[in-house]
Order: C-alpha cells, then sequence, then structure tokens
C-alpha cells in the first residue's frame, strides 16, 4: 500500500484500459480486495448487455471503474446513470452536448468525479482549443478540475520508433495539462502488437512492453501509469477468432507470449503442456499460485487439476496475472527490473514472425 497523498485516502496508481469482454472483467471480479482501491480501471463498453451489468455489480469493494462509452450511439441505454452502479464517466473532448449532460447526471449520481480521455493521436487541437474544450466539460457537467482525472492516451506504442515518436507529443500535452488543477493526471499506452496469428507456436516468445518503457521515460514528470492490459490498443484487432491456447504472460518489461497448437493433441493436454512450461520458467513468481487468481489458476491446470477453458479464461487468467504484476512493481519497485530497453536498429514490420526477426527488439525464447 503506498502512503496516502496530503491526509486523503491512499489514491489509484494504476489505470487500465480495457474491454469489456467476459475475461477481462472476470480477472476484475477476482482482484484481490486489498489491491482494489489501488486500481482504477477504464471499461471500454461496446455492447450493453445483461452480463457486464451483472459482473458490474460483483467487483470487489473500493474498485471504481470508469466507463467509456463513446462508441455506443447516444440512446438511453449509454446514459450511465441509468445503470445502478457506482462508476465514473469517461469524457472526451469532442463529446455532444446531450451526451455531456447525461455523463453530468452520471457523476453527479455516484463519485462526483469524471474523467476526461485525451487522445494523442486523435485530439490534434492546440493548447488554446484543447482549454476551451476542457473549460466546455467543466461547464456542462458543473464539475471543477479538481473532481477531473486526465487521462493522456498515447495509443498504439509497439516499437522503439512509436516510443521516440510518442515521448515528444506526451510530453507536449503534460505541459498543457500543467496549466490546470487535475485531481491526477495519467499516462497510458498500449505495447500489446494487434495480431499475434504469425509468432512461433510450441514456445515461449518474448515481446518487449514499449508502454511500459514509454512510462518510464516520462517518470520525471510524475504521472501515474496505463495500459491496454494484455490487449492491443488498435480498436478492432485482438483476434477474436484465433483458438489457439494462448498465455500473454507479463514479466519486468516484457511480455512471454505461450500459443501451443500441437503437442498433446486434445485441448486439455495441449493446454496442460503450456501451463507446466510456464510455471517452470525463469518468470514463473517466487509466490507461484499465490500472486494472483490466474497464477492460481494456471497451476491448477498444469497439475491437470481442471480443463482447457475458453479464449475467455484465458484472457481472465493473463489478464489476472498482468494486474497483479503492474501493481507489484508499480508499489515495489525494484533497482534490478529489466527495462526492456535494449538499444538498436528498429524490429521488421509488426506481424512477422520472429523467427524472421534479426533487429534484436523482439527475441525468442531460449
Amino acid at each position: 500500500m503506498v502512503p496516502a497523498h496530503g491526509g486523503r485516502a491512499a489514491e489509484p496508481v494504476y489505470r487500465p484500459i480495457l474491454a469489456s469482454r467476459r475475461g477481462e472483467l472476470d480477472a476484475l471480479s477476482h482482484l484481490d480486495p486489498a489491491a482494489a482501491p489501488m486500481l482504477a480501471p477504464i471499461l471500454e463498453v461496446g455492447a450493453v448487455d445483461r452480463t457486464t451489468m451483472d459482473i458490474l455489480r460483483r467487483l470487489p469493494v473500493g474498485l471504481l471503474p470508469a466507463v467509456d462509452v463513446s462508441t455506443l450511439p447516444d440512446a438511453p441505454e449509454a446514459e450511465l446513470a441509468r445503470w445502478g452502479v457506482p462508476l465514473v464517466p469517461v469524457i472526451g473532448l469532442a463529446e455532444s452536448d446531450r451526451r455531456l449532460a447525461a455523463h453530468a447526471t452520471a457523476a453527479r449520481a455516484y463519485a462526483r468525479r469524471a474523467l476526461v480521455r485525451l487522445r494523442a493521436g486523435q485530439d490534434r487541437a492546440g493548447p488554446d482549443e484543447s482549454t476551451a474544450a476542457v473549460e466546455r466539460i467543466w461547464r456542462f457537467t458543473g464539475l471543477a478540475p479538481e473532481e477531473c482525472d486526465l487521462l493522456v492516451d498515447a495509443g498504439d506504442v509497439c516499437c522503439p520508433a512509436d516510443v521516440r515518436l510518442a515521448e515528444p507529443r506526451v510530453r507536449r500535452l503534460l505541459d498543457w495539462a500543467r496549466r490546470h488543477a487535475w485531481r491526477s493526471v495519467t499516462v497510458a499506452a498500449g505495447g500489446m502488437p494487434p495480431t499475434l496469428s504469425r509468432l512461433p507456436t510450441d514456445e515461449p516468445v518474448r515481446l518487449d512492453r514499449w508502454d511500459w518503457l514509454l512510462w518510464q521515460r516520462l517518470a520525471d514528470a510524475g504521472v501515474d501509469y496505463g495500459d491496454y492490459g494484455v490487449g492491443p490498443a488498435v480498436p478492432g484487432t485482438g483476434e477474436p477468432g484465433d483458438r489457439l491456447p494462448t498465455v500473454r504472460y507479463t514479466a519486468d518489461g516484457s511480455w512471454w507470449v505461450y500459443r501451443w497448437s500441437r503437442r498433446g493433441g486434445r485441448g486439455d493436454d495441449r493446454f496442460a503442456d503450456l501451463c507446466r512450461t510456464l510455471v517452470s520458467a525463469p518468470h514463473w513468481p517466487r509466490t507461484g499460485a499465490a500472486f494472483s487468481w490466474g497464477d492460481h489458476e494456471l497451476l491448477r491446470r498444469a497439475r491437470r487439476g481442471a480443463g482447457a477453458g475458453s479464449a475467455a479464461n484465458w484472457a481472465a487468467w493473463s489478464t489476472s496475472h498482468h494486474l497483479a504484476h503492474v501493481l507489484t512493481a508499480l508499489l515495489h519497485p525494484r533497482d534490478d527490473a529489466d527495462p526492456g530497453w535494449r538499444p538498436g536498429p528498429d524490429p521488421p514490420q509488426r506481424g512477422r514472425s520472429l523467427r524472421q526477426s534479426r533487429g534484436g527488439e523482439t527475441r525468442r525464447a531460449g
């Protein structure tokens, strides 16, 4: 637990941007209650359904999600105050008057707070225009700047060139943000490639967490950390149709991607082999199954204590471990942690098999 700031209750230190799919929501519902106050997830809602509502109502006490319905039409089902669930509305700079009024109602109904999401790749207005946009938000919602958290979303950052381009752009936005008395400022990015289908199978593959590196390079700015969990930041990607057993396992400065296709034959056997390989790897945590709910479930499969599960389960267990790993890294930083930065030429075009990579920026296990 980090100490409270200025005598207030402990504040979140991590704001993951998560799709409101079953896997990601299951990971949140199994979050350690002691960690809940440190986490402030941002849920991107693409459809309003009963399953989403049921899981939102079962989230751990102390976990207050921010909800982004920007992809939904202006309709009653997208009005967050009607949901009956404690939440924080996510507000974009170009929201319609009607949606701003709905978000104002939601802010008053729950935490009297909002999260303003500034997308570095899309919101290209200058400082004065951005100030006019946030002043319009405060005017419509009746909120003060001190009641709003700012999220600077750098989007897709999947290689060294992306990091080099994103850093000065984000710094300019942070310089603008200092004009206003935000409740908090977070920088988020997504480092997972949009596709994994061309990665080698039946062996763990190491991918650099370029989103984590970007935040480390911004350490002097004193901003909070956000990411896209174990999913890509590119809308409409993530390969829901890829049915190979897959685990995206977070380590210091990297992910280890396990995609199993041949070994064992039956699905349960293949996933058990995947999990046995994972739990014997150096990046398996010292505390093992106690590290997170996801690690507990993966160890059960390694011991053949349960079936292989589904793609939603694999996403849930991967996300559960990721959330625990990031919180541990933020709350208990290690001087010897691998920063994931090895200078060298840019990697080949993303999506190519790592067997063909000669850039040295990403490498296979072993």
